[in-house]
């Protein structure tokens, strides 16, 4: 199904990673910062994001990226948007793209009711620029 972002955070990798490995698998820390586009919002990832990716000794991948949009949303107001974002899949199954389930906040009065209310997929894309998260809404009655 073609369906049209609502957002596209574009992903700006900063200062390096942390990584530890034990006997009960790994987890590594990505700090990161970007831009962010689409009909409801355009602005900037603010540079406090990081993606915590912790590995399990199942071989199992837990992806939590953490994040605040500072800009516009699409009343013309200044807003933010704050973004946890969740994935999950076999280290020996990685896909690309990769799916999210992202839960949204914001005080934009104008995107609460959406954001807060609706359900949401992410999609992760390696594209020529770099590392893209889409975000889509799943229209009603649609499994994600």
């Amino acid at each position: 199904m073609d369906r049209k972002p609502i957002l596209d955070v574009k992903v700006d990798m900063m200062g390096e990673s942390v990584h530890l490995e034990g006997e009960s698998g790994a987890v590594t820390m990505i700090p990161f910062k970007g831009s962010v586009r689409g009909e409801i919002f355009n602005g900037i990832v603010e540079p406090c994001g990081v993606d915590t990716q912790v590995l399990n000794a199942a071989g199992v991948r837990h992806m939590s990226a953490r994040y605040m949009l500072t800009g516009e949303d699409a009343a013309g107001q200044k807003a933010h948007i704050y973004v946890e974002n969740n994935g999950w899949f076999e280290e020996k199954h990685r896909a690309m793209p990769f799916h999210t389930v992202p839960t949204f906040y914001t005080d934009s009065a104008a995107l609460a009711p959406y954001l807060h209310r609706n359900q949401f997929v992410g999609e992760g894309r390696i594209e020529a620029d770099g590392l893209h998260i889409y975000f889509f809404e799943i229209p009603h009655g649609e499994q994600a």
